[in-house]
């Protein structure tokens, strides 16, 4: 079976983020035909969108898998509901938030799915743990993620651990 290198991003502001993420990182690893291969530091970024909430602790997993994209995303959400995520509106504060950002190297549009994640190359706190994993990546349609951290310098993202 042909395996793929996916990356997914992940996000917690609520019930002890830190904990969260680390505990994410745990269950990608957990998730059937599919080894995590890299992880990223821990970021600290301010929320986008609906500012009212604390800040966001963030992260990078590389995952090597044999998941199609379809069933790699639905165990995503899995995992967030399993960690309580609620979506009581757009940008709302969540326990556990994991976006598939990359998977292969081309893209896909799907009404369920759409790879790069639609804004992802907008996120200092997506590009920054991105590149430590692959200071060479790539964003499908957008270019190199180091040229597109550059536009995101007003963006803070603190390296916590």
């Amino acid at each position: 079976m042909s395996r793929a290198i996916a990356y997914v991003g992940l996000g917690s502001n609520l019930n002890a983020p830190r904990e969260r993420i680390l505990a994410a990182f745990e269950a990608l690893g957990a998730l059937p035909e599919t080894r995590v291969v890299g992880r990223s530091s821990l970021y600290r970024s301010a929320p986008q969108g609906h500012a009212q909430q604390p800040d966001f602790v963030n992260a990078v997993a590389k995952l090597e898998t044999a998941l199609a994209p379809t069933a790699l995303l639905a165990a995503l959400h899995e995992i967030e509901t399993r960690h309580g995520r609620d979506r009581p509106y757009r940008n709302a504060p969540r326990t556990l938030d994991l976006d598939l950002l990359l998977y292969g190297t081309e893209p896909i549009v799907s009404a369920e799915l759409t790879v790069p994640h639609p804004r992802m190359h907008q996120r200092a706190f997506v590009l920054k743990p991105l590149l430590e994993l692959d200071p060479q990546a790539q964003i499908p349609g957008r270019g190199r993620a180091q040229a597109l951290l550059e536009r995101c310098a007003d963006q803070p993202a603190e390296l916590i651990d």
